[in-house]
C-alpha cells in the first residue's frame, strides 16, 4: 500500500466505518423488531417485510452475513489505521492508531448506529434488506461454511438451530400484550380479551349455581304442589327429580309445561317426564374454556355439575360462561353482585355471605384467596373452621370483617370495613 497516498487512505478507512456501522445497524435494527408486527405487514404484501421475514427464517444465516462483513472491515480498517500511524508518526502511531481507531469505531460504527436501529428498527431492517438479500446470494457459500462449523460446534453442546421456528407467546405474554395495547384497543374489548385467556384457569365450580339454589322440582310431590311450581317459576328450565336432586331425572323446559298446561287431558307426571330433555352433565373441575367448546360441540346450554361420586354439585350455563367473557346480562334473573354489596355512610360494605369469591376480586381490587371455597360464607367458615355467632369480627384476606347474620349454618351478611388506605383515600 506504499503506492496508495495517504488521502486515499483515509477516505478507504471512512468508507470502511460508514460499511461497518451499516452491519451494526442492519444487525440491531433486524433483532429489535416485532416478529408479530412484520409477519402482519408481510401477509398485508409490504415488501419491505417480506424481504425481511424471508432473511429472519433463518437467523444463523443472517447474523453469520452480518458478521462476516463487519469483521472484514474491521480488519481492513485496522489495517489501513495501522499504516496511516506509521506514516503520520512512526513506530509510535501504531498505538495512536489502536487507540483513535478503537473510540471511532466504538462511537461511529458501533454505539450511533445501532442506537438509532434500536430507535427506528423497521426503517432501518426494510431498507438494508436489500443489500443483504444481495450479500446472502454472492457470500452465500462462504456463510453456509461458516454456518455449517458453527451449527456442528453447537450440536455437539446438544443444540440445533435449524428449523427454527419464532417462539409462540404464552398466555401470560399475551395478556402483557394485551395489557400494554394502551388506546390501540379500547378498554372494553381489553377485558373481554383478557377475561377469554382467564377461562382456562377458571373451573365451572367457579360460576355454578350451587346445588341449594337449583330450581328443581320433586317430580313425587303432589301435584298441586308440581302446578305451583311450574306457575311461579322464574326459570327457562327446572330440573326434574325423585325425592332427592342426586336422583335426576330430566331437564323440563317450563314452555313445554305451560304448553301442556293448554290442554289439561295432556297435563300429568308422565307428560311431564315425558316432555323433559336428557340432563347433561358436566364433571367437577372442567375448566371453562373446555366446557364452552363442549357445549358448542353437543349443542347444548345448561348442564349439571357432579363429582366423582356422581352427586350433583351445581348448574351452570352457557350464558354464565358468556357472562364471564362479556360481564352480566341485564336480563340475568341470578343476583348480581352490585345487588350483593350495599355500601355504607362510613365507607364499610355490606356483603351478602353467598357473593362469589372471584366476583368480589375483580369488582373491588382484593386478593381474597380463590383455591378454597367458592363463596364469601364459605370462605369465613373455613378461616373459623366453626359455625359462627353473630357480631363476631374476624381478619380475613387482610380485610376486617364483621358476622352481622347467621341463619340456617349459613352466614348470610357480613360487614366488611374499609382499610386504612380506603379511608385516606
Amino acid at each position: 500500500m506504499d503506492d496508495i497516498s495517504t488521502g486515499v487512505l483515509f477516505s478507504l478507512l471512512i468508507l470502511l466505518l460508514v460499511i461497518s456501522g451499516y452491519f451494526s445497524g442492519s444487525e440491531t435494527g433486524m433483532m429489535s423488531l416485532n416478529r408479530y408486527k412484520l409477519r402482519h405487514l408481510a401477509n398485508q404484501g409490504h415488501r419491505g417485510a417480506k424481504r425481511v421475514e424471508k432473511l429472519l427464517s433463518r437467523p444463523d444465516r443472517l447474523i453469520g452475513l452480518i458478521l462476516i462483513g463487519n469483521n472484514l472491515v474491521n480488519i481492513l480498517a485496522s489495517a489501513i489505521a495501522t499504516i496511516l500511524g506509521m506514516r503520520l508518526y512512526g513506530d509510535l502511531g501504531v498505538a495512536i492508531a489502536t487507540g483513535a481507531l478503537t473510540l471511532v469505531v466504538l462511537v461511529f460504527a458501533e454505539v450511533t448506529p445501532k442506537t438509532l436501529a434500536a430507535l427506528y428498527p423497521e426503517r432501518v431492517s426494510y431498507t438494508s434488506s436489500v443489500v443483504l438479500n444481495i450479500l446472502m446470494k454472492l457470500l452465500y457459500p462462504l456463510v453456509w461454511f461458516v454456518n455449517g462449523i458453527t451449527n456442528s460446534f453447537l450440536m455437539l453442546l446438544g443444540l440445533r438451530v435449524d428449523n427454527m421456528n419464532d417462539p409462540k407467546l404464552s398466555s401470560d405474554e399475551l395478556r402483557t400484550v394485551v395489557n400494554e395495547a394502551g388506546g390501540l384497543i379500547p378498554r372494553r374489548h381489553q377485558d373481554m380479551l383478557l377475561s377469554i385467556l382467564d377461562l382456562e384457569n377458571v373451573t365451572v365450580e367457579d360460576l355454578m349455581v350451587p346445588r341449594s339454589d337449583i330450581a328443581a322440582i320433586n317430580i313425587n310431590d303432589d301435584w298441586k304442589s308440581i302446578v305451583r311450581q311450574l306457575s311461579h317459576s322464574a326459570h327457562g328450565r327446572i330440573v326434574l327429580y325423585r325425592d332427592t336432586i342426586d336422583e335426576v331425572v330430566g331437564m323440563l323446559r317450563v314452555r313445554e309445561a305451560y304448553r301442556l298446561m293448554m290442554d289439561k287431558n295432556d297435563f300429568s307426571k308422565a307428560n311431564l317426564l315425558r316432555a323433559a330433555d336428557e340432563v347433561y352433565f358436566i364433571p367437577e373441575g372442567t375448566p371453562l374454556n373446555i366446557q364452552l367448546l363442549k357445549f358448542q360441540r353437543n349443542k347444548e346450554r345448561i348442564g349439571l355439575i357432579v363429582d366423582e361420586y356422581g352427586d350433583i354439585q351445581g348448574l351452570i350455563t352457557l350464558e354464565d360462561i358468556l357472562e364471564e367473557i362479556v360481564g352480566e346480562f341485564t336480563t340475568s334473573i341470578t343476583p348480581t353482585l352490585a345487588e350483593e354489596i350495599t355500601p355504607q355512610a362510613d365507607g364499610s360494605l355490606m356483603i351478602e355471605g353467598s357473593a362469589n369469591i372471584r366476583d368480589l376480586n375483580k369488582s373491588l381490587n382484593w386478593s381474597l384467596p380463590t383455591d378454597g371455597p367458592r363463596t364469601l360464607n364459605g370462605l369465613i367458615l373455613e378461616h373459623l373452621e366453626d359455625i359462627p355467632d353473630s357480631q363476631l369480627s374476624i381478619k380475613v384476606g387482610g380485610h376486617q370483617m364483621e358476622i352481622i347474620e347467621v341463619s340456617e349454618n349459613m352466614i348470610k351478611l357480613v360487614k366488611v370495613l374499609p382499610t386504612p388506605l380506603q379511608k385516606t383515600g
